[in-house]
């Protein structure tokens, strides 16, 4: 085991903090851990994230469950169709995608450098509308949307984008159960670690296809990030709704500026 392989397993327990403070996060710690510190190609990491994330986070549900923080008809029908549309999306969409991607002015991406910003940009825009304050006239209780075909709609184009990136889609499910579909911000995060749990590890049934494993690295890393999600859920319990959303928010601003500086940097553009 080499000096980065002891930093990225040790990181590892930040993921699961995330992930059971935040109902997000794990993916977007994960991925930056494997590509910029254990030097893994990203999407190879991608596939790693989703086992490492779906494993940890269903370790994690089963609290949540236990707490009756888990809104389990949201669950079916957001969950439902957001895990179909990441499971045709890493089967049968991202190997599609080009090793270069053509730019304005002939100006060419590579097929990691492209996933990793939009990565960056999907986080940027999740961010901000957790940041902003909400208007006191939406403070008070509102009903619960359960209804099927809504969420469905919702399910399907998170499931795309966190099929794309590799994410257990958390750092969007989380604001999309707040702000569509009114949950408390704790039901919310109970609720999308369950949807990220089962989410990814299908999605990860699709790399095992197409992908070449190195178990050793994603055992290690899933173990620890698991411990941290524990660890995050005790912390949860001590901090207000309002307070939690406010985090989540800096949190994923503040790693969508980081990651999108190391691929503008990082990223080799050729004319």
């Amino acid at each position: 085991m080499d000096f980065n392989q002891i930093i990225g397993y040790s990181l590892a327990l930040l993921a699961g903090i995330s992930i059971g403070m935040m109902g997000s996060g794990g993916s977007i710690l994960t991925v930056p851990i494997l590509v910029y510190i254990m030097h893994i190609e990203p999407v190879l990491a991608t596939a790693y994230s989703l086992f490492i994330v779906g494993t940890s986070a269903a370790t994690g549900s089963i609290r949540n469950i236990r707490k009756k923080q888990v809104n389990f008809k949201i669950v079916f029908g957001f969950g439902l169709a957001s895990i179909l549309s990441v499971f045709f999306t890493r089967t049968y969409l991202l190997p599609l995608i080009p090793d270069t991607i053509e730019l304005a002015n002939d100006s060419v991406i590579s097929k990691s450098n492209f996933i990793m910003i939009i990565f960056a940009l999907v986080m940027l825009a999740a961010s901000s509308k957790m940041i902003k304050p909400r208007k006191k006239n939406i403070e008070f209780q509102q009903e619960i949307v359960t209804s099927f075909v809504p969420l469905a709609i919702q399910g399907i184009l998170i499931g795309l984008i966190a099929g794309l990136v590799g994410a257990g889609g958390g750092f969007l499910i989380v604001p999309t159960l707040v702000f569509f579909a009114h949950l408390p911000m704790k039901t919310a995060i109970g609720t999308s670690v369950t949807i990220i749990a089962i989410q990814s590890l299908i999605g990860f049934a699709g790399d095992l296809i197409v992908q070449d494993i190195q178990w050793s690295v994603v055992l290690i890393f899933t173990a620890v990030s698991t411990i941290g999600v524990f660890i995050g859920m005790r912390w949860a319990n001590k901090v207000s709704d309002k307070l939690l959303r406010q985090i989540f928010g800096w949190f994923v601003l503040a790693m969508a500026v980081f990651i999108l500086l190391k691929e503008v940097n990082l990223s080799n553009l050729s004319v």
